[in-house]
This record gives C-alpha cells, sequence and structure tokens, in this order.
C-alpha cells in the first residue's frame, strides 16, 4: 500500500514537471522563433571570393544592415547568388550581429582545347559544346560537352568515337579545358532491307529515302552516314510516296539499324504495311458559310473522281479553296477534308468543307537558329506578316518552300499563345546547312569538231552572304574549247517574288578551219504564274569574232588550194564581228516528281526569241520542247519517256540569215549521227552541214534498273528510239545544194546508260541509225553530261 502510495506520488511529480517544463520549451522555441523572424545585423561579411568583388555580391542580397530579415530572405539571398552562374557552392549563416556569405567561385575557362581531331574542325566541336573561353568551368557542363561532341561524330557517321577529357590548372582560378580524341573507323550501312512491300520493289523505295547503302561512291556523297533521326524523316518520305500513288492505309509499321560491332556496319531494316490501293469516288464541296457557294468553288479543286488516291492533291485543293475563299473576304475561313473509304471498290469520296472558323492573328512571327541566313530571307516565305489573319494552310506552304531553299537541314513552325487570347506567336526554328559547294568536273565529247576531253570548275553558292542570292563562277575547257562564265540570282527582286538575275560569258571555239570567239551577257527576270507555270523575260546580247586558221590563207586571204571551206561558211566569217541584240521570253511547265530521278510528270517549255534591237542579227526564232515521264511498272521500276521539240527560225528586214543563226542538229535532237551531222549542206561539196531553218524531233524511251548493280550507284540502263528531220535554209541560193534543203526524216534506235554522279548526270548512248541520207555524218557512239531538262 505504501509502495502503491509512493508510485501514485512520484506519477504524480512527473506529470506536474511535465506540465511545467514542456510549457516552458515551446516559450523558449517561440522566443527563438521570434528572434529568427525579426533578426538584425550590423555588416555582411562575404569570404571565398577571388576574382567577384564583395561589394558585388552584396548587391545581389536583398539583406541589408541595420535591417530586420527572415529565414525566407536568406533563402532568396542563396538562390540569387547561384542564379548567377558564377559559383558552385554558397553559404549564408548568421554569427552574432555579422551575416557571413561564404561562396565558392566557379573556375574560369581559359581555353578549350581539341586533340586528334581530323574529320570535324576545332570550328565545328567548338560550336558544339558549352564551354566557352571567359566562361565559367563546371563538371556538369563538361560531362554534357562529351556527349555533344560524340554526336556530333555520330552525325558523321563515327559512332564508335571516344572522348576523354583533361581539365589543366592554372592557377588564379583558371583551366584550360582539352578533349582528347579518337575518331575511329567510320560505319557504314551494310544493307536497307524493306519487309511486307509488294506495290514497289526495294529498289524503288531505296530511290524514295535519304539513307543509303555504302558503296565505294560513299566516301563522296557521304548519304550512307546511320542517323535516328534521318531514318525518322524517311519514314515520313515513304509515308508520302504511299499517300501520292493510292496507298491511303499505309503504315510504317518499324523501322530500326542494327549495328553488327564486328564489322561497324549497320544493318537498316524497315518494316512497312502498304494496304490496299485506292481511287477517289465522289468529289464535293461544302460551306457553313451562307454567302460561300460550295457548289461553285468545285472547279478549282485538284482532286477528280476515278483519278489514283493522291494526298498532294488533296492539299492543293486544300490551298486552292483556303485562297479563293479568303480572296472573297473570308481570311479566317478553314477548310478540312473529309474522306469516307469504302473497303469494297477501294474508292475515297472527298468532301471539302468550308467553316468561318476560330478569329486568331499573328501578333509577331519568331525566327531562331538562323546564325546565317538573315531574318528576311525566311519571312518573305511567308504569305502572312504580323496583324494577318492566322491561316494553317498558308503556314504550311511557307514551310514547304523553306525546305525548299535547300538552305536548311530542317524546318519547324510552331505556335505559342500570344499576349491576347485572339492572338498567337509564329516560332519558326530552323537548322542551317553548307550552301556553297566548289566542284571539278571531267568528261569527254565524242560530237563535232569540238570533240575531246574537257574539265570543268565551278564555285557556287545558293545563300551568298546569307540574303538568299545565287552566285556560279565557272570555267572549264577542253582540247578545242574554253568556257567562262559568272551568274548571279536575286530570287526576290525589289521584294517581290520575281527572279531577277544576270550571266556574264566568254566563249571560244577551234574547229577545222576556222576559230570562233564569243562574249557576251543576259539580263533575266522570271515570274512564276502557278505552283507549275513560270514565266521569263530576258534581255541578250553577245559579239561574235571569226577567224580563218592562218593555214588556210594566201596574205591574209581565203586559199581554197589549202582548205576546202564553204562559202557560207566563209560568207559568215566575213560578216565577223557580228553583234547580236535580242529578248527573249520563254514559259515552262513543270510537274515532274524528282528533277533528279523523275518517274512522273511533265515538262514542257517554249521560248521566242526576237533579235533585232540593234545589233546586225535581225531574227525571231521559236523553239518547244516537252517531256512526258509515266512509270509503266511499280514493282520493276520501269519508266516510260516520250519526249519531243520542234524549232523555226525567220529572218526579217531584207536579209539572208547567217548560217551560225540557223538551228544544228545534236544528240538532244537525234542520237546516232555527229554533231551537226545532218540538214541541208553545202554547194561547193566540202562536205559541211549549214543547219536548218525548221526542226522537228521525237523520241520514244525505257528506263530501268541494272540487275544486280545495287540502287545506290545510281545506273540505270535505257532503250531508245529517235526520229527527226532539220531543214530549209536562208543562206544565199548559190551557197546551198537545194536537193539536200528538203524535209527528210532520219531515225536511229539504241541502247543507254545513265549514272547519278557526284560530278552530274552522266550518259553514254549507243545508236544505229536505220533511215538516213548519203550525205548525212553518223556517230554511233556518244558520251557526255546528261541534261533532261
Amino acid at each position: 500500500m505504501k509502495a502503491a502510495s509512493k508510485f501514485l506520488s512520484a506519477a504524480s511529480a512527473v506529470t506536474l514537471s511535465a506540465a511545467l517544463v514542456v510549457p516552458g520549451a515551446l516559450a523558449v522555441q517561440f522566443v527563438a522563433t521570434s528572434a529568427a523572424e525579426a533578426a538584425v545585423v550590423s555588416r555582411v561579411e562575404v569570404s571565398g571570393n577571388q576574382r567577384i568583388d564583395a561589394e558585388t555580391i552584396r548587391n545581389y542580397i536583398t539583406i541589408k544592415p541595420g535591417k530586420a530579415f527572415s529565414s525566407s530572405d536568406i533563402d532568396s539571398a542563396v538562390k540569387a547568388l547561384f542564379g548567377t552562374g558564377l559559383f558552385s557552392d554558397v553559404q549564408i549563416n548568421q554569427v552574432g550581429s555579422t551575416l557571413v556569405v561564404k561562396v565558392a567561385e566557379y573556375q574560369v575557362v581559359n581555353q578549350v582545347l581539341f586533340q586528334n581531331n581530323k574529320k570535324l574542325k576545332d570550328n565545328a566541336l567548338a560550336m558544339a559544346v558549352q564551354l566557352k573561353p571567359r566562361g565559367t568551368f563546371s563538371q556538369a557542363t563538361l560531362d554534357a560537352d562529351v556527349e555533344s561532341v560524340k554526336a556530333a561524330y555520330r552525325r558523321i557517321g563515327r559512332d564508335d568515337v571516344t572522348v576523354t577529357t583533361q581539365v589543366m590548372q592554372l592557377g588564379d582560378n583558371r583551366v584550360n579545358v582539352v578533349f582528347n580524341i579518337t575518331e575511329g573507323d567510320r560505319t557504314q550501312i551494310a544493307a536497307i532491307n524493306f519487309v511486307g512491300n509488294s506495290a514497289y520493289s526495294s529498289r524503288r523505295l531505296s530511290d524514295v529515302i535519304n539513307t543509303k547503302r555504302s558503296t565505294w561512291l560513299s566516301f563522296v556523297l557521304r548519304d550512307d552516314v546511320y542517323d535516328d533521326d534521318k531514318l525518322r524523316a524517311d519514314q515520313e518520305l515513304l509515308r508520302r510516296f504511299y499517300y501520292n500513288h493510292g496507298y491511303a492505309d499505309f503504315q510504317v509499321v518499324s523501322a530500326v539499324g542494327e549495328l553488327d560491332s564486328a564489322t561497324n556496319k549497320y544493318t537498316v531494316t524497315i518494316t512497312v504495311q502498304e494496304g490496299d490501293r485506292y481511287t477517289f469516288g465522289d468529289v464535293s464541296v461544302e460551306s457553313t458559310i451562307p454567302e460561300v457557294d460550295g457548289k461553285s468553288l468545285e472547279s478549282v479543286i485538284e482532286t477528280r473522281k476515278g483519278d489514283v488516291y493522291n494526298a498532294k492533291n488533296v492539299e492543293d485543293s486544300i490551298i486552292a479553296l483556303t485562297e479563293k475563299v479568303a480572296g472573297s473576304g473570308y481570311a479566317f475561313a478553314q477548310v478540312t477534308p473529309r474522306g469516307d473509304r469504302n473497303f469494297e471498290n477501294h474508292t475515297i469520296s472527298v468532301v471539302y468543307t468550308i467553316d468561318q472558323g476560330t478569329k486568331a492573328y499573328i501578333e509577331r512571327i519568331e525566327i531562331r537558329g538562323n546564325d546565317r541566313t538573315r531574318d528576311y530571307v525566311i519571312r518573305r516565305e511567308f504569305d502572312v506578316s504580323e496583324g494577318d489573319a492566322f491561316n494553317q494552310v498558308l503556314i504550311q506552304r511557307a514551310k514547304k518552300r523553306l525546305e525548299d531553299l535547300n538552305y536548311f537541314d530542317k524546318v519547324d513552325i510552331s505556335t505559342v499563345p500570344g499576349s491576347q487570347p485572339d492572338q498567337v506567336v509564329l516560332v519558326v526554328d530552323v537548322v542551317e546547312k553548307s550552301t556553297g559547294e566548289f566542284s571539278v568536273g571531267a568528261g569527254y565529247s565524242t560530237g563535232g569538231d569540238t570533240s575531246g576531253p574537257s574539265v570543268e570548275g565551278s564555285i557556287t553558292e545558293r545563300n551568298f552572304l546569307g540574303r538568299g542570292q545565287f552566285i556560279k563562277v565557272s570555267a572549264g575547257g577542253g582540247k578545242n574549247s574554253r568556257d567562262y562564265s559568272i551568274s548571279f540570282t536575286e530570287p526576290y527582286f525589289l521584294g517581290r517574288r520575281i527572279a531577277a538575275g544576270f550571266d556574264v560569258f566568254k566563249q571560244t571555239r577551234n574547229y577545222d578551219h576556222y576559230d570562233s570567239d564569243t562574249i557576251g551577257a543576259t539580263v533575266r527576270f522570271g515570274l512564276p504564274i502557278t505552283n507549275n507555270i513560270t514565266t521569263q523575260l530576258a534581255y541578250n546580247i553577245s559579239q561574235e569574232k571569226y577567224k580563218l586558221d592562218d593555214g588556210c590563207t594566201t596574205d591574209g586571204v581565203y586559199d581554197p588550194l589549202k582548205c576546202n571551206v564553204s562559202d557560207a561558211i566563209l560568207d559568215g566569217i566575213e560578216q565577223s564581228p557580228w553583234i547580236k541584240s535580242s529578248v527573249s521570253l520563254g514559259l515552262v511547265y513543270n510537274t515532274i516528281d524528282d528533277m533528279k530521278n523523275p518517274h512522273e510528270g511533265i515538262y514542257a517549255n517554249t521560248t521566242v526569241e526576237v533579235a533585232g534591237l540593234g545589233g546586225d542579227a535581225k531574227f525571231v526564232k521559236i523553239t518547244g520542247r516537252g517531256s512526258i515521264y509515266q512509270t509503266l511498272s511499280e514493282q520493276y521500276d520501269l519508266v516510260g519517256l516520250i519526249s519531243g521539240g520542234a524549232g523555226h527560225v525567220e529572218g526579217y528586214g531584207g536579209g539572208d540569215l547567217r548560217v551560225f543563226d540557223h538551228f544544228q542538229s545534236s544528240d538532244r535532237m537525234i542520237r546516232g549521227f555527229a554533231y551537226g551531222g545532218i540538214g541541208p549542206v553545202d554547194d561547193n561539196h566540202a562536205g559541211d552541214h549549214l543547219g536548218g531553218t525548221t526542226y522537228f524531233n521525237a523520241s520514244a524511251e525505257a528506263q530501268f534498273p541494272l540487275p544486280v548493280i545495287p540502287e545506290s550507284f545510281g545506273l540505270r540502263g535505257a532503250v531508245f528510239a529517235d526520229a527527226a528531220t532539220l531543214y530549209g535554209s536562208k543562206v544565199a541560193n548559190d551557197l546551198v545544194d537545194q536537193s539536200s534543203v528538203g524535209m527528210k526524216l532520219r531515225a536511229s534506235v539504241g541502247l543507254g546508260l545513265m549514272w547519278a554522279s557526284p560530278f552530274g548526270p552522266i550518259r553514254i548512248d549507243y545508236a544505229i541509225p536505220v533511215k538516213k541520207e548519203a550525205s548525212d555524218d553518223v556517230q554511233e557512239f556518244n558520251f557526255g553530261i546528261s541534261t533532261r531538262f
């Protein structure tokens, strides 16, 4: 009982003590907290700083001597000092009446050095890293820069690059940063495999994508570099290709690249699901805007019932409808296509719905990433500007224009909210690419008096000084020829979408018995009429000088006993020097799908040239040429080509045309015959062809890939048949054999080999004339640069 009593007494004492002590503790804590909330210091002491002045550090914090501060003020001061990026560590403590600010400064980078790098120059690597001379050093930034250097090497096919670093202490808190690089071997692409494709051959699909298999030409073309971003872009190219050829259900199931570390080669496998091919069903236009009649707009759309489904034609129709409705005063109208698939008959009916759309305006256009290209070069590709109505269709059109400039590796356009609910900001992000080219090429011409080897070098800049201007300087020559030229083009003359430019040239030719020297210039203006039609107006002036070889003259006078030269050519030489001043107007229609590797489309041009605005020449010359490409077999990549041309020249003003103003035949007119090898001939039996005033020509050709040869080599074969006639003459009747003046048909058949080489398209043809005249000059073999258009 006593024990229990004592325990209760003790428990009561403890309880009473706790009751007294705890409130006391709370009171003490409260007093301390209150003191912290209302602390005041008499001075701020800074330590640890070496480069940064103490007063500068004091200015970054809001705590001042004699003024109360709280713990949140200390937190803000710490954040402010870290936010300067100058300090690796910051500590702030109160010691009595002193606030002690202790800092650890980042070291300063004196130099950033790269060692053992050969494939990438120092300036390219310096742009890739964040560490810069006179900037601050941190280990985190250095680690990130190592990955950036590796990424730069991966973009040029050096996946096994290794990068180590060295930080050299220089004293005074300064360091040199050294990147030691082992570049390793260049990775290659051993194979590109397509799985699931049946409508198109793997060879054809390889032409569509930009990633190519490694070949002996890869060291020049550099198109066999594996890159994940590039492969993703290739997937989009495949989608667009299939969508534009009727396969609306097409999907890329997967696209992967696997690296074999033993061989350092990638194998790329692209698995596709093609789906069925569709044609257009019913096509109509509906409008929810009362004042806009959808039926009346059907004439502007480019999709027609029964045609193979084509996504590009749908996009073009949306643009055409948008522009038409906007031109009627509905700037915010939106055109939305609605497709209705019929899986039984494989048709897609399309209804274009026109709605009023949400009112939104472009507050501003921000351009980023253009270190070299001027802002206005990018802005002028937009049909909208600040303050205009926002229209997604016109924005996408601007994106395509920017991509077509070939100034950028990548173009992205996004939107962010503006300062008002009805305003948006366009953000244009670009990644620039090299736009300068230096090329040297060689060839061998087998046609005419100027046959023989030749070489040409040129320097081209597509984006001169970042102004979007084109400039090219070239020089070349061969055994009997020399050429020099300079060209300049301003694509937006006077701020309008008019291309203005000039060409200056000098040409020298050495023929069998005479030489020619021509110097001239052209001033030209080009204007797009539609997306497919352009026109060009030009003024041309040139001076031609002709001179007989010294071996053909006696005392400076032509001696027929030494040389047998046509009287018509002698007459033309006697008129030397000859000044030709003319204006020309050209029209070009172009729907070719790929100018480098055409499979479908039409290319046609016609030109009218009138000479006589001063000078000695007086004539009207009309020429025209057209080519139609059509894929004959998708599976075997067989392409058909039908082309033809015509021309006529007529003098005026009472004088005869010079022989040098007549048309001369060439391999572009008919193959199997020498340059200038058909048509009217001279009357003194010198064997010279004088050219004609009129020509017609036609050609049919089938192009196909070569078996066994990898598609990345760029080799294709062809079989062809040509026909042409060149007739008529305006030289004096007594100088030309009248029996050769009439219209007489020539024809030939042959085989061709085409190579899309790094030096330009090259073609070799072997043609056999099957219809010819006795006076014709035959040349079965022809080798030279191929210019299709």
